[in-house]
């Protein structure tokens, strides 16, 4: 039978004296299946997948798509890049037309084939917007279809989930798995390890290598024995984790609700005592996931202690919230955005926004921020009010947007000279901040590189650090770790809780239900209107209330409560 897609010996190198990206790497991507690739970022995903497609030549090794060298049988391959490649300024129609034109579909198939992807998306009701006005969500599902104009014996997704919402996710999965069900071979590139773990092979890459491949069940199975779940905790869990991580026998942890999961070294046992968990504390079993062995594999995690929160500035305690929301409105024309938001954000706490792609998440944080000026109602950072006294307002807060909105074309050495002089640092004061930074998100190597270019994770390490530049006490993070691996996110999180313990307020908005954990309180946002408040334990009853489900996880409970939203509207409206 002839494979969808394969690689041998696969070596590919950009620069001749530096690492390869890809060294001596063998995949094969079988029919009728999803095959994963996972790895953190700069590991040769994308290479890899773009020398599957055709747009680049291996240096060396074997590499067959169809049975035939790759780019051959172009019109069976359908490439879904990690970047939106499609025309912002073209309509959703316009886009499928430009596509099926650039792949030779036969403008007497147009409609027929432009109807059948538009219902397959659930695109029809927006055919007629602009691409560069749809949610995140609606782009990716565009850009599947797109490719998807000519149906594919093989699909190459690279990182179709990038800064989409739990539904869409769900939704986009579903639609591959019509695809499959046809007997297409897809390539699945993901930072999102519950999606890995549903592929049927697995490939597992790391500084251009191939560190294991097959079943993801074989990867978890590695890990038994050595996932725990710490119960029964009286202390802060934030201080707990920051222990535990720096403990010899723990190699990975993370916040789950009122809990901890910890995962222990190979060989290495975890002692309760160690722990200083609380009289209370139990440490149980519980089932390793698939995530457990990729961070094990990788070498773990990177430890509990932040050396951002320690080279930061301990915010003076108070009373007084750090954030204050009023009834904020906002409203586009006739379109609402946002409407009634009302939320406080206490001294050293992480408050969390929740939200399906397009919900009004990103309007809140800009009119918090300043760069909105609401239609109704009110808001203060740090006590100062935007009205009239934004500037000010902005001199208490850090500010890392969701999509990358530094100076691409600036190096990163001069993106940090410049929010340094933006922050009015001197020049002294400049020289050894941005030295601490440099340090700490490890960028050195890249200061002469400019920020446009560089990987993913350090991109958003370069975002992180010229937010925190003048040591803010309150700082809002928009999708901070959207798109980067579970190690880098682990770092980023390792930072921000060690900047809660300063007292440093965080507003945060993710996409990943297992960072939501993190979170002292969320508010769900969906369709413009908060539809609960709580901390993670609240949602997730409400959510066992609302749907009957046993011991739901973060993500059950957000989709849970958005289709009860759903079920009140259509009463209403009934």
């Amino acid at each position: 039978m002839t494979m969808p897609a394969e690689a041998i010996g696969v070596t590919k190198r950009f620069v001749a004296a530096d690492p390869p990206a890809l060294d001596d790497v063998s995949i094969t991507v079988g029919p009728g299946q999803v095959t994963g690739l996972v790895g953190p970022d700069g590991a040769g995903k994308t290479t890899l997948i773009r020398i599957l497609a055709g747009l680049l030549e291996p240096d060396s090794g074997a590499v067959t798509a169809l049975g035939a060298a790759p780019g051959v049988r172009a019109e069976d391959i359908g490439y879904m890049p990690q970047r939106f490649g499609l025309y912002e300024d073209l309509s959703v129609r316009q886009n499928l037309r430009l596509y099926a034109e650039l792949r030779g579909l036969p403008a007497r198939d147009h409609d027929a084939t432009f109807a059948r992807l538009l219902e397959f998306t659930d695109l029809a009701r927006f055919e007629t917007r602009l691409a560069g006005k749809l949610s995140g969500g609606m782009k990716q599902k565009l850009g599947l279809a797109c490719a998807l104009v000519r149906t594919p014996r093989l699909l190459l997704l690279d990182e179709p989930g990038v800064g989409v919402d739990p539904v869409s996710r769900r939704e986009l999965w579903a639609m591959v798995g019509a695809l499959v069900d046809q007997g297409i071979g897809v390539l699945w590139s993901t930072a999102y390890l519950d999606e890995a773990e549903k592929c049927a092979e697995v490939y597992l890459l790391n500084e251009g290598k191939l560190l294991f491949s097959g079943p993801p069940a074989e990867l978890t199975e590695r890990m038994a024995g050595r996932s725990f779940r710490l119960g029964g905790i009286t202390a802060n869990r934030r201080a707990l984790l920051e222990r535990a991580l720096d403990l010899p026998a723990v190699s990975d942890g993370m916040i789950q609700g009122r809990a901890l999961r910890l995962i222990a070294r190979a060989g290495a046992t975890i002692a309760l005592d160690d722990l200083g968990a609380g009289p209370a504390a139990t440490l149980a079993p519980t089932p390793a996931r698939f995530e457990d062995g990729f961070v094990d594999i990788l070498g773990g995690g990177p430890g509990g202690t932040s050396a951002l929160a320690a080279s930061y500035a301990q915010v003076p305690p108070s009373d007084a919230p750090a954030i204050e929301a009023h009834g904020l409105t906002k409203r586009f024309g006739d379109f609402t955005a946002a409407e009634n938001i009302s939320l406080r954000v206490s001294r050293g706490e992480i408050f969390g926004l929740l939200g399906p792609n397009g919900a009004g998440k990103s309007t809140t944080f800009k009119m918090l921020c300043g760069l909105l000026t609401p239609t109704q109602g009110s808001g203060t950072v740090a006590g100062v009010s935007f009205a009239g006294s934004g500037a000010a307002a902005r001199a208490q807060l850090g500010y890392m947007a969701q999509k990358f909105s530094l100076y691409g074309d600036l190096s990163v050495a001069q993106n940090l000279n410049f929010f340094a002089g933006v922050y009015g640092l001197g020049r002294s004061r400049a020289r050894a901040r941005i030295a601490e930074l440099v340090d700490i998100f490890g960028l050195g190597r890249y200061l002469p590189v400019n920020a446009g270019t560089l990987p993913l994770g350090y991109k958003q390490r370069l975002a992180l650090a010229c937010a925190v530049m003048h040591e803010p006490p309150v700082l809002f993070l928009d999708e901070p770790t959207s798109g980067v691996d579970p190690i880098t996110r682990r770092e980023f999180w390792t930072h921000i809780n060690g900047l809660v313990e300063r007292g440093v307020s965080v507003l945060v908005t993710t996409h990943f239900m297992d960072e939501a954990e993190y979170c002292d309180r969320i508010a769900l946002i969906y369709r413009a209107r908060e539809i609960a408040t709580g901390t993670p334990d609240d949602l997730k009853a409400q959510a066992s209330a609302a749907a009957g489900i046993d011991d739901p996880t973060m993500e059950d409970a957000f989709i849970a409560l958005l289709e009860d939203a759903d079920r009140q509207r259509e009463r209403q409206a009934a």
